[in-house]
C-alpha cells in the first residue's frame, strides 16, 4: 500500500474455494451476501456482517466479517464469466461461456422467510438460449423488468422478464464489429451501455414505435474496453479498458459550451431518453486517468462515504498489473473532471491479475469492496484514512 495517499487500502478477508480462476463478483443489494463465479463453473455465496469487537489495528471498526455459506455447482458446461442479482435480491443470472445464461432462484423455507436469502438452496429456473458463442456480461435494468446479454458472437440480446417468471427475447442488436464484452444498465434509466473489443462503447435505448436501437456511439479508447461502470447519480459513464486508461464520459447541453479547449464551461445533463433523441446536447470525454501500467479490466464507481459537497464518489479499477487504485471524483468549473489518487494497493492479488472490482452498495459498507484474481480467490478490502 502506498501510504503517502490519503487513504490506505487493508485486507480484511481472503475467501477461498474456488479452483479456477474467479471471473467476477456481484453483491446482493437487499441481503448481505456476496457471490463470486469462476472458470470451475460454480458460483461460491458468503454471508457478512460487522465483527462483534475491533480489532487491534484500528480499521476494523469500518470493517466486515466473511463466511462462506453456498457453493453451486452450476449446469453450465464451460466458464461462469459473469453473474449479477436483480434489483430485488431475490434472482441472479449468470452468463458462461457454454453460451447460455442460468437464472437462479431460491427455495425458500416458508417458515424462516427472515434468514431465506442467506440459507436457502438456489435452484436453476431457466435457461436461456440464442447466443452463438461465449456470453461475457449480463446486467438486470434498474427496475428489473429487463435483462440484458452479450457474447463474444457481436450480439447483445435483452430479455423482459414476464410476469411468470420467464424471460422473454424483446430486442437483439448487432451494433459492434467484435466481442462484446460487457453491458451496465443505467441506475435510474432504461438506457444500456456496451463495451467491445472493437475499441467503442455504445449506448441503447427503447424507441416506443419500434425497437431498440444504439442512439451514440463513444470514442477515444485505442484498444479493447473491458469494463463500464456508471456513477451513483447516473450523469457519468466510466469505462476501462486495453489502452490503461479509464475514461469518464458525460452528455452536456451543446448551448452551455463556451470557451475552446478545457476551458469551456459546461452544463451536464442526465442522458434520458428525450434529451439524447432530440440532439439537444452531446456525449464528450471529460476524463482520462492513466490508470495503470498493463490492462485495465475491471472499474466500480460508489459515493463518497462522506458526502462531501463536489464529489461525484471513489472510482476504483484494477487489472493485469495487479493494483487497486481508487480515485476520489469531484466537479469541476470546467469541461473536465478532478480526479485524485487516494488509495492503492501493490499485488493485491500477489503476482497475478485483479479480474474484477467491486464496492459494496449496501448502507454502512461504503468504504468495503472486493475484487478477485487469477489466484482462485475473492479478498476483501477497507479503505481509510492514513494515518497523520
Amino acid at each position: 500500500m502506498d501510504v503517502d495517499l490519503k487513504n490506505q487500502i487493508a485486507e480484511v478477508a481472503t475467501l477461498e474455494g474456488h479452483t479456477d480462476r474467479v471471473w467476477n463478483l456481484a453483491w446482493n443489494p437487499k441481503h448481505p451476501l456476496l457471490a463470486s463465479c469462476s472458470a470451475d463453473k460454480t458460483v461460491r455465496m458468503y454471508t457478512y456482517n460487522r465483527p462483534s469487537a475491533a480489532a487491534e489495528d484500528g480499521f476494523a471498526r469500518s470493517a466486515v466479517s466473511f463466511k462462506p455459506t453456498t457453493t453451486i455447482y452450476t449446469e453450465h458446461l464451460k466458464t461462469v464469466r459473469a453473474l449479477a442479482w436483480a434489483p430485488s435480491g431475490e434472482t441472479f443470472a449468470t452468463a458462461s461461456f457454454d453460451s447460455n445464461v442460468g437464472v437462479w432462484a431460491q427455495e425458500k423455507d416458508e417458515d424462516d422467510e427472515g434468514q431465506a436469502a442467506l440459507n436457502a438452496d438456489w435452484e436453476c429456473v431457466g435457461t436461456l438460449e440464442g447466443h452463438e458463442t461465449e456470453c461475457k456480461s449480463v446486467a438486470f435494468s434498474c427496475n428489473g423488468n429487463l435483462l440484458a446479454t452479450c457474447s463474444r458472437d457481436k450480439s447483445i440480446w435483452i430479455w423482459e422478464v414476464m410476469s411468470d417468471g420467464e424471460f422473454e427475447c424483446v430486442s437483439v442488436m448487432l451494433e459492434h464489429s467484435q466481442d462484446v464484452k460487457c453491458v451496465a444498465w443505467h441506475p435510474q434509466e432504461e438506457i444500456l451501455a456496451s463495451a467491445s473489443y472493437d475499441d467503442t462503447i455504445k449506448l441503447y435505448v427503447d424507441d416506443a414505435s419500434d425497437d431498440w436501437y444504439c442512439f451514440t456511439t463513444l470514442q477515444g479508447h485505442a484498444s479493447t474496453v473491458w469494463s463500464l461502470a456508471w456513477s451513483p447519480d447516473g450523469l457519468y459513464l466510466a469505462s476501462a479498458s486495453d489502452d490503461k486508461t479509464v475514461r469518464i464520459w458525460a452528455y452536456v447541453e451543446a448551448s452551455s459550451i463556451e470557451g475552446e479547449g478545457d476551458n469551456r464551461v459546461v452544463k451536464v445533463r442526465a442522458p434520458s431518453v428525450m434529451t439524447s433523441q432530440k440532439g439537444e446536447g452531446r456525449w464528450i470525454q471529460v476524463a482520462t486517468i492513466e490508470a495503470g501500467e498493463r490492462t485495465m479490466y475491471s472499474v466500480s464507481w460508489t459515493p463518497n462515504p462522506k458526502g462531501k459537497d463536489k464529489s461525484l464518489g471513489w472510482l476504483a479499477a484494477a487489472g493485469s498489473d495487479g493494483v487497486l487504485r481508487i480515485w476520489d471524483i469531484a466537479e469541476s468549473d470546467t469541461v473536465s473532471l478532478n480526479y485524485t489518487l487516494i488509495a492503492s494497493h501493490k499485488d493485491a492479488h500477489g503476482v497475478h491479475d485483479i479480474n474484477c472490482v467491486s464496492w459494496c452498495p449496501r448502507k454502512g459498507h461504503e468504504t468495503v469492496l472486493a475484487t478477485s484474481g487469477d489466484d482462485n480467490c475473492v479478498r476483501v478490502w477497507n479503505v481509510f484514512e492514513s494515518e497523520v
